[in-house]
């Protein structure tokens, strides 16, 4: 998903690899920077990827940004329930 003009990566519970090799794709395809975002316990694959894609692969990568927040979400009950999330911005050089 394009967003402002970056990737926009969302991190599930898909393998570590998936979203690595999601984050070079859209690396290669011309973008400079990719954003990867995570909710909950998400939160700690999101930055599993960061790190692999940059250790392992792309040595030049850098990590741009990094934003936490927390988000109300409704649960079935109809009560409230607060999630974390996290967004790393990675760009080339």
């Amino acid at each position: 998903m394009e967003m402002e003009g970056k990737n926009v990566i969302y991190v599930g519970q898909k393998p570590v690899m998936s979203y690595c090799l999601a984050v070079l794709t859209a690396l290669r395809g011309g973008n400079t920077e990719v954003s990867l975002l995570a909710r909950g316990r998400a939160i700690s694959k999101a930055v599993d990827v960061a790190e692999v894609v940059r250790n392992q692969f792309m040595k030049d990568l850098k990590v741009k940004n990094i934003s936490i927040g927390t988000e109300t979400l409704e649960t079935e009950g109809g009560s409230s329930k607060n999630i974390s999330n996290i967004e790393i911005v990675l760009a080339k050089g």
